[in-house]
């Protein structure tokens, strides 16, 4: 029944969407993959919202849907920490070679810089936990893989566009980049229970946080750009630790 197919239609365009976000990082084009990702956690979105729309959940959704997260919101991000670090490090390696020309493990690129590829590994065991994880239905235990995604493309975007001296210094630090890889990892699979934006009603008693959250990030947004995005991620996990501390659990 083509209704049944309409939710993993959506998947297979976030799936689209880091096919193509994967060549444009892997050609360094940080911006081209960050725009492709944003539209791929759209259509992330909205292919969940259309299966309970229209009542057809199904496994095959749920195994599809983590596919294609793993694609637009753990290899991308990978790729891109790569070329982070590749340009952290300052060495210049050609970018194409003779086919078969070279030893197998004649690298034509920093070895360190396969470090960044720690967050699509953390990506995975994350993902392939959440579909057998049935406390995860209303909020979310770890870091979505979405909400690292924008964190990590965040950074190339404020080089780019906000390229202030102590920025520069501080995100082409090889050892920051690698703390965050680091980090990256932990959070997506730390035990902290962290809020959903899933509206089940609009009652401010139920979602004031949920409001004051997005309030919160529209104004920064506002303020501070493209500097805004890290900013929002880090106090959406701080926000969700503050209400398991004060006693206002996020749903489990």
């Amino acid at each position: 029944m083509l209704k049944k197919q309409v939710p993993n239609l959506i998947t297979l365009l976030n799936l689209l969407s880091g096919c193509i976000g994967v060549i444009l990082a892997m050609q360094n084009n940080l911006v081209g993959a960050a725009i492709f990702v944003g539209l791929g956690i759209f259509f992330d979105f909205f292919d969940g919202l259309a299966a309970r729309s229209l009542k057809v959940q199904s496994e095959l959704g749920l195994q599809l849907d983590s596919l294609a997260d793993l694609i637009t919101s753990g290899l991308v991000p990978g790729i891109a920490m790569f070329q982070l670090m590749k340009k952290s490090i300052g060495a210049e390696y050609e970018l194409t070679r003779e086919w078969g020309s070279g030893s197998v493990l004649d690298f034509n690129f920093p070895v360190f810089a396969l470090l960044g590829l720690l967050i699509t590994l953390g990506s995975a065991y994350r993902l392939a936990k959440f579909n057998i994880d049935d406390r995860q239905t209303t909020s979310f235990i770890g870091l979505p893989t979405p909400a690292n995604a924008i964190f990590i493309l965040s950074l190339p975007l404020i080089l780019i566009y906000q390229s202030e001296a102590w920025v520069l210094d501080l995100i082409l630090n090889k050892w920051f980049l690698l703390a965050v890889s680091v980090l990256s990892c932990f959070m997506l699979n730390a035990e902290i229970p962290l809020f959903a934006l899933k509206f089940k009603n609009f009652s401010l008693k139920d979602n004031w946080y949920r409001f004051a959250f997005l309030i919160f990030a529209l104004a920064t947004l506002v303020l501070f750009q493209y500097l805004a995005l890290p900013i929002i991620i880090v106090s959406y996990v701080l926000l969700s630790v503050i209400l398991n501390f004060s006693g206002n659990k996020v749903e489990e």
